[in-house]
C-alpha cells in the first residue's frame, strides 16, 4: 500500500459537506470528491455534546487533531480513519450544534470572524493511502479511531462491506427506526454501535449452524436482507406472543434466538405463563430474575436457572442445634433419616460439617427457605434425596 502525506484545510474538507440526520452519517466533503462514511465505516457516534464539542475546542485552542487517513479510489477519496472528527467539524460549520466560547453558547455562524477563520484555516495532516481492497480493509481493522476502538460488528461490517451490510445497517443501525423501542425491550446494545444488528445476525447465523463471519461471507453480495428481517421479526414476535405482559428490564439481552429454537414449537397458555412469571419475579427466594423466563419456557425443569436462595449459615446452625439437642435427649441420630433406620448410624451424632441443609418440602414444590422448612441431613442421605 502506498501512502502520501497531504495537507488540507478544514475549509477545503468541509466544502460541500452533507450530513444525513436520519442515518447519522456525514456523507460528502471536498466538493463531493470525498466520501466521509464509506459502507465499511461505523455510524457517527460523536454527537453526544461532549466528544463533538471537544473536537471544536481542540481546534480553537490550536491543538492538533491527529493524523487522518484517506483511501484513494480513482478520483474519489474515502475516509479510512478520521470520520468522527471530520463529521464533527462539518456538523459544527453547518450549524448542527453549539459550543461554549468565552462562557457563551456559540454556533459557527455566531462566532467572531477571527474564530471562524481559525477553524476554517486549520490545517489537517492527511495520509492518502492507495492499495488493493484487502490491504485497505486490513489496515482499517488495525487502526484505533480517535480513542474509540471498533467493536466486533463494526469490524465485520468493514471486512464484509457490500450491499448486504449496507441494507442491514439501514434497517438495524438507524436510531429513528419506528421498531427500535420494541426491539430494545428484548435486545441490548446501541444501534449506532451496531448492537441490534450484531444480535440479529447472531440469532440467524446460529440457527443455521454458522458463525456470523460465515453468514456474512455467504451473503455479502445479496441485494436485500429479507431472510435476516424475517427471522429476527419471528423471534421478537414469538417472545411477545408468549410473554404478553409489558416487557420487564430482565428480558433485555436474554438469548432469545436460542430460546426460540428450543421452545417455539411448544404450545403455551399466555395467561398462565404471565401469572407464573409474576409469581416467580415476586418470590424473595429467586435470585436470578433473568432466569425466570427460560425456567417457565422449559416447563420448570431446571430450578438452577433461578439461583434459588439457599439457607444461610445462621439458620443452618440454629437447625443443627435444635436437631442435635433433641436427638441426644432421645438417644437417636441427629440425621432424621438415619434415626429411623436400622444400621450402625441410627444413633450417630454428626458434626455440622458432615451435614447438609435440606428443604423438607422442595422449593420447586412450593417449599419456603426458612427455619420451619429446614432440616439437617447427613451428606449421603441429602444427596440421595435429591428433589423428592
Amino acid at each position: 500500500m502506498k501512502t502520501e502525506l497531504k495537507h488540507y484545510t478544514v475549509q477545503q474538507v468541509v466544502k460541500g459537506f452533507v450530513y444525513n440526520e436520519l442515518e447519522g452519517k456525514g456523507l460528502f466533503g471536498l466538493e463531493g470528491r470525498l466520501v466521509i462514511q464509506p459502507e465499511y465505516q461505523r455510524n457517527y457516534i460523536y454527537n453526544d455534546g461532549k466528544r463533538d464539542v471537544a473536537v471544536i475546542d481542540s481546534i480553537l485552542k490550536g491543538y492538533p487533531l491527529g493524523l487522518i487517513y484517506f483511501n484513494v479510489e480513482g478520483d474519489v477519496l474515502e475516509v479510512l480513519d478520521g470520520q468522527q472528527r471530520i463529521t464533527s467539524v462539518g456538523r459544527f460549520v453547518t450549524g448542527k450544534f453549539a459550543v461554549k466560547v468565552d462562557g457563551k453558547e456559540q454556533t459557527f455562524s455566531s462566532l467572531p470572524q477571527d474564530k471562524k477563520d481559525k477553524i476554517l484555516k486549520t490545517r489537517l495532516d492527511i495520509y492518502e493511502c492507495d492499495g488493493v481492497e484487502a490491504e485497505i480493509k486490513q489496515w482499517f481493522e488495525t487502526i484505533n479511531i480517535a480513542g474509540v476502538p471498533l467493536n466486533k460488528q463494526e469490524l465485520l461490517n468493514a471486512i464484509y462491506s457490500g450491499p448486504f451490510t449496507t441494507a442491514a445497517k439501514v434497517e438495524y443501525s438507524n436510531s429513528n427506526n419506528a421498531n427500535l423501542q420494541k426491539w430494545q425491550s428484548y435486545v441490548a446494545g446501541d444501534p449506532k454501535r451496531q448492537g441490534i444488528l450484531a444480535v440479529a445476525l447472531e440469532w440467524l447465523a446460529t440457527s443455521q449452524d454458522l458463525t456470523v463471519d460465515g453468514y456474512l461471507a455467504l451473503h455479502r453480495n445479496d441485494s436485500g436482507i429479507a431472510g435476516l428481517k424475517t427471522y429476527f421479526t419471528s423471534v421478537i414476535d414469538w417472545v411477545g406472543s408468549v410473554f404478553t405482559r409489558a416487557p420487564e428490564k430482565y428480558m433485555q439481552g436474554l438469548e432469545w434466538g436460542r430460546l426460540y429454537e428450543l421452545y417455539h414449537s411448544a404450545s403455551y397458555n399466555a395467561a398462565k405463563v404471565n401469572a407464573r412469571v409474576d409469581e416467580l419475579l415476586s418470590d424473595p427466594y429467586v435470585n436470578s430474575r433473568k432466569g425466570v423466563y427460560e425456567f417457565v419456557l422449559s416447563g420448570e425443569t431446571a430450578p438452577t436457572l433461578l439461583d434459588v436462595r439457599l439457607f444461610d449459615d445462621k439458620l443452618k446452625a440454629l437447625a443443627y442445634k435444635q436437631q442435635t439437642d433433641k436427638a441426644k435427649a432421645d438417644g437417636v441420630s441427629n440425621c432424621p433419616l438415619c434415626a429411623v433406620g436400622n444400621n450402625a448410624n441410627m444413633a450417630r451424632i454428626y458434626t455440622i460439617k458432615e451435614m447438609d441443609a435440606d428443604h423438607v418440602t422442595a422449593w420447586s414444590k412450593g417449599g419456603s427457605t426458612d427455619l420451619k422448612n429446614l432440616e439437617m441431613l447427613c451428606v449421603p442421605h441429602n444427596r440421595a434425596k435429591g428433589n423428592r
